[in-house]
């Protein structure tokens, strides 16, 4: 079923007490399109989940709009506007934050600024920055193997990776996420043991684990040397996580919200979807509002402060813009020609300092210090991924930089 654009009328997805039955959110599919335009934002009506709770201070964000939707640039099909790539790109948040303040925010597709919507792998850069934490105070130690908190580990593919290796994801453990439209590969098989999917029909026969950590004990084949290569793969997150778990005695939903969430000063509670096992998936379960992504992007911003708290470890900050960016491939070249990747975190350029948080159908955090300015974009694209898009996204990035005074 095809997707629909902001500018059209919407179909009356999950509409009505009760939805007639053909316009009920199919469980297998509800990050298909058109289901996804509904389902990221409402995902706690669907999934299990577990709360990341606010503090009890919110940082301020000052308002200082500035009109943006008439800026021009030059996309991959020609000229557009800001307002027709808005509409194109299945947009339904944007946030322009410039000097700390807000010079653009906009809702679409019936998201307000407190609606939460679905991070999908932007979870894996505020699943690392938490962590940052536990590294910060000894409790996790990233040139150490990772099988020393997880010693289960030493029976898997995962025996001998360090946990620098896994938060760059350039261990050899083999994992197949080419192909997310594929049901039973090892991503197809993290939706049902992430308890987001049932089994698919068909496939009954094949082996599916029941959690995450199933999933992850199951991993017993390396296809390169650990530290050879880099290549995307979601489960090194989940890895991370269960670490972080496990050095702590707590469950991710707590990590993040005492070391993250709170001291952010979020306005909103977010939260993780839930596996089987209660275990927050931290490789794209996340749910927030945009403002708080925000928040998420101006800390790193400003060095890992809130206000004149440090919040995220600087060194965490410097290693992410500056440090050992090490291993790419083709796949992340399709986005960023002269990229890396980082900590969990996309690198624009290896010669910039640019970073971003990036998740599936068109979820973005761009902080780029040499601006001063932080792009929040929380989207539901038709498609997983799509280089295209992707390039005119920063394309409209810089341009709306330009307008604003902030070009390079």
């Amino acid at each position: 079923m095809h997707s629909y654009l902001n500018s059209q009328i919407p179909p009356p997805i999950m509409q009505g007490t009760p939805p007639p039955a053909e316009w009920r959110v199919p469980m297998i599919d509800w990050d298909r399109p058109p289901w996804n335009r509904w389902s990221f934002q409402h995902i706690q009506q669907i999934l299990p989940t577990a709360p990341v709770r606010r503090g009890r201070t919110v940082s301020a964000l000052p308002e200082a709009h500035e009109a943006i939707e008439e800026v021009g640039f030059e996309a991959l099909h020609g000229l557009t506007t800001v307002a027709q790539w808005i509409d194109h790109s299945y947009t339904d948040g944007l946030l322009v934050l410039k000097d700390g303040t807000i010079a653009h925010e906009s809702y679409y597709n019936g998201m307000t600024a407190q609606s939460l919507h679905l991070a999908q792998s932007v979870s894996k850069s505020v699943t690392s920055t938490a962590a940052s934490t536990l590294i910060e105070d000894g409790l996790l130690d990233p040139a150490a193997p990772v099988s020393d908190p997880l010693p289960e580990l030493a029976h898997t593919a995962w025996a001998g990776a360090t946990l620098q290796q896994v938060m760059d994801m350039t261990s050899g453990v083999q994992f197949n996420e080419s192909d997310y439209a594929n049901r039973a590969s090892d991503i197809g098989k993290m939706d049902v043991a992430a308890g987001w999917k049932p089994v698919p029909h068909g496939f009954e026969h094949e082996y599916w684990p029941s959690c995450i950590w199933d999933q992850i004990l199951s991993m017993h084949v390396k296809d390169a040397e650990h530290g050879a290569r880099f290549l995307y793969r979601s489960i090194e997150t989940d890895v991370l996580a269960h670490a972080m778990e496990r050095v702590t005695g707590q469950r991710l939903p707590q990590i993040v919200s005492e070391r993250l969430w709170a001291p952010l000063g979020a306005q909103e509670h977010a939260h993780f979807t839930v596996d089987a096992a209660g275990y927050g998936l931290s490789c794209g379960g996340f749910s927030a509002t945009l403002r708080d992504f925000g928040r998420m992007g101006l800390a790193y911003l400003n060095d890992g402060k809130v206000g004149k708290k440090q919040v995220i470890p600087k060194a965490w900050v410097d290693d992410i813009r500056n440090g050992q960016h090490g291993l790419f491939d083709d796949y992340g070249r399709n986005y960023f020609a002269n990229g890396r990747y980082r900590n969990q975190f996309w690198i624009e350029d290896d010669d910039q300092m640019g970073h971003l948080c990036l998740g599936v159908f068109g979820q973005i955090i761009y902080v780029s210090p040499e601006r001063e300015m932080v792009f929040v974009k929380l989207s539901t694209w038709p498609e997983f991924t799509n280089p295209d898009r992707m390039q005119d996204c920063m394309s409209a990035f810089r341009a709306i930089a330009q307008a604003l005074g902030r070009d390079l």
